[in-house]
């Protein structure tokens, strides 16, 4: 039984596909890998007793120093590298998850001189989308880099990444550092078998929708997602059905909402786009087998846990190709890809309203068998537990 400790900034499950990563890892190689996680989470954040897995939450309290400005943003807790030294021995091997914040900067610090193997996840974090983005960021990510990120990753056994295009966009975007490098299989588990209970549970929270059709946007609604692409093109395809409606669906962490309901409504769409905030159990699992379609307009994307669970639920993806897994997506015929500029979007949601049924069909099994072949975690999980074996 390998023991294996994840770093991660937090377990909370609004933060989007590295925390869930890990659960359904856990779900599938238990027999194999036992996990526990330390994160820089307040201990009485709600997710928290609810965790399925052992979980070291260090977080400073509420009326800390640490909690306030700019170290609160970075994830600073005094208590993280004292906690890692400490401990860190006790495991077979420790994962480090994501880059740019205090739980990899004490991951940095600790971990290179201690004695037990680890390994990196970037989950994206490396991806030159930020640095044409943000370039002031970029900048003191350099320095990060040169100072904290490339010492831990120049230190791990090896640094993980969930796909070719996302190992292959991240060379070369920070200097002098060098890593061994190694794409690993990723997905999500398998959804609970289909039941009516399910598209009643998302018909029921979202009742305008009512019977009528709809296409499915379900992420974390940030600028990176593509939600004001999205918008734009349905307004410009939206008379090709007149009854089709769009949910957009996920929590709201940059007040964007207000802002693309302001933009629907000056498109004259607004009854059209429904928004029901973040999706849990039933009433996700409904709504992406009651979707058409769903649809991930994306300008960065590193792997995608809500591509590769609409395909587990027989949904036909409409993506980006800067959702790194597009490749698969394309060669498998599981959707459409296109550009992430407004031609793009419109191209996608135009491309799958004149499909044909037959077409559509085929598309959904094609859908459902990829998921299968490339991102069924059953499959990828206890693949993942032997390359770390194979590097010990």
């Amino acid at each position: 039984m390998l023991k294996v400790l994840h770093v991660i900034a937090t377990a909370d499950p609004a933060s989007g596909g590295p925390i869930e990563g890990i659960i359904r890892q856990s779900e599938t190689s238990r027999s194999i890998c036992e996990r526990e996680l330390v994160t820089v989470d307040q201990p009485s954040a709600p997710f928290i007793a609810s965790f399925g897995l052992k979980i070291h939450p260090l977080g400073p309290e509420d009326n800390g120093f640490a909690s306030r400005g700019l170290l609160r943003r970075y994830g600073y807790s005094p208590r993280l590298i004292p906690w890692l030294r400490r401990n860190a021995h006790r495991y077979d091997a420790v994962i480090v998850n994501g880059l740019w914040n205090f739980t990899a900067f004490g991951a940095s610090m600790t971990l290179p001189w201690g004695k037990t193997p680890y390994f990196v996840f970037t989950h994206g974090m490396m991806d030159p989308w930020f640095r044409k983005t943000y370039p002031l960021k970029h900048l003191a990510k350099i320095l990060f880099w040169l100072l904290v990120e490339g010492r831990l990753l120049a230190g791990a056994r090896k640094v993980f990444f969930t796909s070719e295009e996302e190992c292959r966009l991240a060379r070369g975007q920070f200097p002098l550092w060098r890593y061994n490098e190694e794409v690993v299989g990723y997905g999500t588990a398998a959804p609970p078998t289909d039941s009516p209970a399910q598209r009643q549970a998302f018909r029921t929270l979202v009742p305008a929708v009512g019977e009528r059709p709809y296409l499915l946007f379900l992420s974390r609604i940030h600028r990176k997602k593509g939600c004001d692409l999205l918008i734009d093109a349905f307004a410009k395809v939206a008379a090709l059905q007149p009854d089709l409606q769009l949910v957009i669906a996920g929590p709201d962490q940059e007040g964007l909402v207000s802002v693309l309901q302001a933009r629907a409504k000056a498109l004259g769409i607004t009854d059209r786009i429904h928004w029901p905030g973040m999706l849990k159990g039933d009433a996700k699992w409904g709504a992406y087998r009651g979707a058409e379609a769903f649809v991930l307009p994306s300008h960065q994307e590193n792997f995608g846990i809500v591509v590769a669970e609409a395909m587990a639920c027989g949904a036909p993806v409409l993506i980006t190709n800067k959702v790194n897994i597009w490749r698969e997506i394309q060669a498998s015929g599981a959707g459409l890809v296109e550009n992430d500029d407004a031609e793009g979007a419109e191209a996608l949601l135009r491309g799958w309203m004149v499909m044909d049924a037959r077409h559509r069909m085929a598309m959904r099994e094609a859908a459902f068998q990829a998921f299968k072949s490339h991102f069924d975690v059953a499959n990828v999980a206890p693949a993942l537990i032997q390359t770390i074996k194979s590097a010990l």
